[in-house]
């Protein structure tokens, strides 16, 4: 059971409005491979600045919602025992 990416498009443009250059400089980063990290408080346009680069990009986007307590094996998975079994849970 895989992701299947064609699952994960934005089908319309989502309504984005530019406060900056945001637009270019995230742009240039997918251009040249590099990570962006974007942080701020809840309901600050995060997701809709996401939303809005994946359809432009025409990319796939998977969000996560993170808070304080996430951990890296909430996010890849991890051994646990069950049933007396030892089993991978993603």
């Amino acid at each position: 059971m895989g992701v299947k990416p064609e699952e994960y498009f934005i089908e319309s443009e989502p309504y984005y409005e530019p406060v900056g250059n945001e637009i270019t400089v995230f742009e240039a980063a997918y251009n040249n491979r590099l990570p962006v990290l974007l942080k701020g408080p809840t309901g600050c346009g995060k997701t809709r600045f996401m939303e809005h680069m994946a359809w432009r990009l025409k990319r796939p986007l998977i969000t996560v919602s993170c808070h304080d307590d996430l951990t890296a094996s909430d996010l890849v998975g991890r051994y646990l025992v069950a049933g007396g079994e030892t089993v991978w849970v993603d």
